[in-house]
């Protein structure tokens, strides 16, 4: 991944580059736009999630964890587990 990593110095020269392009006017602007965007995008990422899991059959998602229960009070010696 190239832009992994940034770091603080790119995203100065990101934000010195904005400025230059956009003015001080319209970059507040911008960032609630692109924080509107981002939200948006999360809100319909989770639906589709959350969609996508309702309507799996029964058979797929388990109601509750399965667990092994034992109905014995007497507890195996070592001699007897093998």
């Amino acid at each position: 991944m190239p832009f992994g990593n940034i770091g603080v110095p790119g995203l100065i020269l990101i934000l010195i580059i904005a400025l230059i392009i956009f003015g001080p006017s319209k970059l507040p602007e911008l960032g609630r736009a692109f924080g509107r965007t981002l939200s948006e995008f999360k809100s319909a990422t989770r639906s589709l999630m959350n969609s996508e899991d309702e309507n799996k059959p029964a058979e797929e998602k388990p109601d509750q964890p399965t667990v092994p229960t034992v109905h014995s009070n007497k507890v195996a010696s070592l001699d007897e587990r093998k």
